[in-house]
């Protein structure tokens, strides 16, 4: 038992202070006389609970032998990353399903009410443990999803199986998270490009389609659409109640291309140069970015396509995850514009596969993390000579094997079933965000250290609050469908993460006796790490535009 104890990690008991004179001096050595009294007191409270010691690699914030990683992710590599891998099959194909159920203002309102809310330390080891195996798992399942997707993206070009597809798609994206971290961003900055300038490309072609500029156009088409048949489709019930119905259908639609998007910023971190200059820059401008391509995007459907288009209503009847089933390409077909809809269907098997890639090294990322800090087997965590935690990509590598499960089942039920549950995981995994947020503005309040925050959300603790709550409904409304015509398959892939996040919670409160729900502030450590970061900041030089292009590519990159 004290083995598999030692392997995972264990929290001790607190005992009385025993801060001695040897360990003010060990901390003076290692830290320095200038320190905060509130970093000796976190220090102190560290030796109080046995969390520190004497070795090289255990003090203050230096990770442990054989686990580091190499800062091999440039500032470009992290904005593209980080929007490109949220344009997946989601945009492309998915919200030609949401336009369906919710007609193109519906869909509308669904991408915009996402992408305005996320604009937004707990000290539970076991709270640490669910949000972490959660993270990971939704983000293990999205990566075989999207393969899958890649894969039947193909049928639309030959009807070869699809099993040999998924065997190209998934040893090309395992051998790729194997090489060192700066060519995983090289090439998924290129894909990314690819995908942003598909998507920009899609909007102007709508914007001309809206203003009669098509071949077979007869006139301006401008809102037709939203006129015959509709703005709003009634979904389930007849009446007010079923247009309400349709927008919060939406919603969820929306949330899935989304969800686990903006994790992608933070999983890039420990691997990226001057994280304390380059994450806050893309965080801030992820959001209005996002809100650009999906807002504009969903809009650009609305507007050429009806949502009781006979070939979108064909395409999603047979599952079809390829151009076929992609709003815009369809939009494009009926104006009568030629060879596009091939290269849509490139863009999409881009996007599909370049999604799944990024999702699977976030994934590696957090087994990674987990590992570090002993809340799974501590060898998830070792990383080779060129910094890949080798060992949490061959697990990922294992999992994402479930895309095989296409070769025998219809795309459409394999692929709802992984997105559900991984949709449902990001949901959770936005709760478990709030919650570790407020706990940490907490602290920084306690602590004072409020002038040492490089970025603070605009809405702070009340918008944590707020996605708390706006999250938790979603997830436990995603499945509401199912009432209406039961379906226990359906059932079950609705709400199979409720369970398994309950399971993980009490299952590791009770094996390590944890009991206590959150630390008080002045026991969350704020600290571990700061000054190494803060003097890689002073260090910095900001690079100097020198002409209107660099200035171009500074502001994008």
């Amino acid at each position: 038992m004290n083995k598999l104890k030692d392997v995972f990690g264990t929290s001790r008991p607190m005992p009385e202070s025993t801060v001695t004179t040897s360990d003010s001096e060990l901390y003076e050595a290692q830290v320095g006389s200038t320190a905060s009294k509130t970093e000796k007191g976190l220090y102190e409270f560290q030796v109080d609970h046995d969390e520190v010691d004497d070795s090289e690699n255990s003090l203050m914030g230096t990770q442990q032998k054989g686990t580091e990683m190499k800062q091999g992710l440039k500032s470009r590599h992290i904005q593209i990353i980080a929007l490109a891998g949220a344009i997946g099959t989601g945009l492309f194909v998915g919200s030609g399903s949401a336009l369906a159920s919710c007609g193109p203002a519906g869909l509308f309102v669904g991408q915009t009410t996402v992408y305005a809310l996320t604009q937004r330390y707990t000290g539970n080891p076991s709270l640490a443990f669910t949000a972490g195996l959660n993270l990971y798992y939704a983000q293990a399942l999205i990566a075989p999803s999207e393969v899958t997707a890649a894969a039947f993206v193909i049928e639309y070009w030959t009807p070869i199986n699809s099993g040999a597809w998924i065997t190209i798609f998934w040893v090309t994206m395992v051998a790729l998270e194997f090489c060192a971290v700066q060519y995983f961003g090289e090439v998924e900055f290129w894909i990314g490009l690819i995908k942003i300038f598909t998507i920009t490309g899609l909007i102007i072609v709508g914007i001309v389609i809206f203003f009669g500029g098509a071949p077979d156009s007869h006139g301006v088409l401008g809102f037709h659409y939203w006129k015959h048949p509709g703005a709003f489709t009634e979904h389930l019930v007849k009446g007010n109640t079923g247009k309400f119905l349709a927008c919060w259908t939406a919603i969820i639609k929306s949330a899935f291309a989304f969800i686990l998007s903006p994790e992608l910023i933070t999983a890039c971190a420990s691997e990226a140069e001057n994280p304390r200059v380059n994450l806050p820059k893309a965080t801030s401008r992820f959001i209005y970015r996002m809100i650009f391509f999906y807002v504009f995007g969903s809009l650009t459907i609305g507007v050429i396509v009806g949502y009781n288009d006979p070939r979108l209503m064909s395409a999603i009847s047979s599952g079809a995850s390829s151009a076929a089933a992609s709003p815009f390409v369809i939009g494009i077909k009926n104006a009568g514009i030629k060879v596009l809809d091939h290269i849509v269907n490139a863009a999409i098997l881009t996007s599909a596969y370049s999604c799944g890639n990024s999702q699977f090294f976030s994934a590696t990322r957090t087994l990674h993390s987990m590992a570090v800090r002993g809340e799974v087997p501590r060898f998830f965590g070792r990383t080779n000579r060129y910094g890949v935690p080798v060992y949490s990509v061959a697990l990922t590598a294992l999992i994402s094997l479930v895309s095989y499960l296409n070769v025998s089942n219809s795309s459409s039920v394999v692929f709802t079933w992984l997105t559900n549950i991984s949709t449902v995981s990001g949901f959770f995994s936005w709760v478990f965000i709030g919650i570790a947020y407020i706990r940490y503005r907490k602290a920084i309040d306690y602590h004072n250290l409020n002038d040492r925050v490089t970025f603070r959300p605009k809405f702070g603790i009340a918008g944590a609050y707020f996605t708390i709550f706006f999250f938790s409904l979603i997830a436990l409304t995603n499945g509401y469908a199912v009432f209406f015509d039961f379906n226990g398959s359906d059932f079950v892939a609705a709400y199979i993460t409720i369970p398994i996040i309950l399971v993980l919670y009490i299952g590791h409160m009770l094996w390590y006796r944890n009991f206590t729900l959150f630390a008080p502030p002045e026991q969350i450590d704020c600290i571990t790490g700061l000054k190494e970061v803060e003097q890689q900041e002073a260090e910095y030089e900001a690079p100097v535009a020198k002409n209107w292009l660099m200035k171009v590519y500074f502001w994008l990159c």
